[in-house]
């Protein structure tokens, strides 16, 4: 716990400091703004004006003999560094060093953060010299409220980026875990809605990889299981024919090494589908279907089979929208399937109902009156290359490949593939997905 909060309190006050770096950068450049613009800002030294104009108009009523005293008594009653000089005096001070800003009568001269003003009285020789003084600076009350603004958004930030920082420090660790050959791992849900999209999409790209991975092993492992036996077979039949000299054996190995080949590129067929089915999604084309009619159709084209199917619909008006190829496919199969290992009785179920969150769900049951499935390979069945045992096995033909395809299909529609046992005594699949 203490690892995980100094990983994540580093990652967290690095980002913490660069914003509160970028406000004091921004504070101390709005401070050197506004003091540049008050150094340029002539109206920025009214007071000091106004108090050079009164003067100057109050010592026009007094005689020029008057002046020098007039100014000195009111540089010390408002203590201010008051003086009265010539005008050839003015012209030959320096302010080399000094920068000017003109005004009318008023000169204003500033350098570092003092300030000189020069006041040249109308129509006379005699100039009022003020400085030099403090320039004018910010008050101190609004730097306090610049200081507490910045201080709430310090806090605001403060609490919008913690749980943020957590979540990304949640992402990194479940990233690196991943990246170590953790497929398992996931990131938790987030503390920050800013965060909770990411978090997600995260945790299905992981899933994704999962099953990308896992399904890579599992057809890895199925294909060579898959391939040897019918290569055994293909191997000792051809070994046989080259010691055979009865045609009727040479015959049977033959037929044996044909059946072999057929299997293999059944196989081969098969497994390419579900490759493709696994590795992306193809192209759908969504429409709204007459599910009765879906369904009839594929009835119809099994009725050649000698197998009593039966059809019953609580809803013949009943339209979904789905991609008509592969529901159509994966009723194909159900019923294919319901045809092979029942014994002659099949009975197909089409309705509709409504969800647990009130969504309206179209569902189609495939059941058959065989020997069933057992609990434990329910758990498997749709999953590649399951199979399983008396009458559900090998012997009975199939890879495992059907029913994951049709899992796959409906995860596709956004419903899914399930089975149960069936009134009749065998198995009921069922297909469900939203009607819109």
């Amino acid at each position: 716990m203490k690892f995980r909060f100094k990983s994540a309190g580093r990652s967290f006050f690095s980002l913490y400091f660069l914003v509160i770096s970028t406000f004091i950068i921004f504070s101390w450049l709005l401070d050197n703004v506004w003091n540049s613009y008050l150094e340029q800002d002539v109206e920025s030294y009214t007071g000091y004006k106004t108090m050079l104009l009164a003067v100057g108009d109050y010592m026009q009523e007094f005689p020029k003999s008057d002046w020098e005293s007039i100014v000195e008594q009111t540089g010390e009653r408002y203590k201010l560094p008051l003086k009265l000089i010539s005008l050839s005096t003015f012209d030959t001070m320096e302010h080399e060093e000094h920068h000017e800003l003109k005004g009318e009568t008023t000169h204003v001269y500033y350098y570092d953060d003092m300030v000189t003003l020069h006041y040249s009285i109308p129509d006379t020789e005699s100039v009022i010299t003020l400085g030099p003084a403090k320039m004018p600076t910010r008050p101190r009350i609004k730097a306090i409220y610049r200081v507490c603004i910045l201080g709430f958004f310090g806090l605001v930030i403060f609490i919008w980026l913690w749980p943020m920082s957590r979540d990304l420090e949640q992402l990194r660790k479940a990233t690196k875990e991943i990246g170590q050959g953790n497929f398992n791992a996931s990131a938790p849900s987030a503390k920050s809605s800013m965060m909770e999209p990411m978090m997600k999409s995260f945790n299905m790209m992981a899933k994704r990889i999962k099953r990308l991975i896992d399904a890579h092993k599992e057809l890895s492992s199925a294909v060579s299981h898959e391939l040897r036996t019918p290569l055994a077979r293909s191997k000792f039949a051809l070994q046989m024919l080259s010691t055979v000299k009865d045609e009727e054996k040479r015959q049977k190995y033959q037929q044996q090494i044909n059946n072999d080949v057929c299997e293999l590129e059944e196989l081969i067929n098969e497994m390419l589908i579900y490759a493709a089915f696994d590795s992306d999604k193809p192209d759908l084309s969504f429409t709204n279907e007459n599910i009765h009619d879906l369904v009839t159709k594929q009835v119809q084209n099994h009725q050649q089979i000698e197998t009593q199917i039966e059809l019953c619909e609580k809803d013949n008006d009943l339209f979904a929208i789905c991609d008509e190829r592969f529901i159509d496919r994966a009723v194909n199969n159900f019923i294919s399937n319901a045809i092979k290992y029942g014994a002659g009785k099949v009975r197909i179920t089409v309705s509709q109902f409504d969800s647990d969150n009130k969504v309206r769900m179209c569902s189609i049951c495939v059941e058959d009156n065989g020997e069933g499935v057992s609990d434990e390979f329910k758990a498997v069945i749709f999953d590649a290359f399951s199979r399983g045992d008396q009458s559900r096995n090998r012997e009975t033909g199939g890879f495992g490949l059907g029913l994951a395809i049709v899992a796959r299909i409906m995860e596709w529609h956004q419903g899914e593939a399930s089975i149960s046992d069936s009134a009749l005594g065998g198995a009921a699949f069922t297909l469900t997905w939203p009607v819109e």
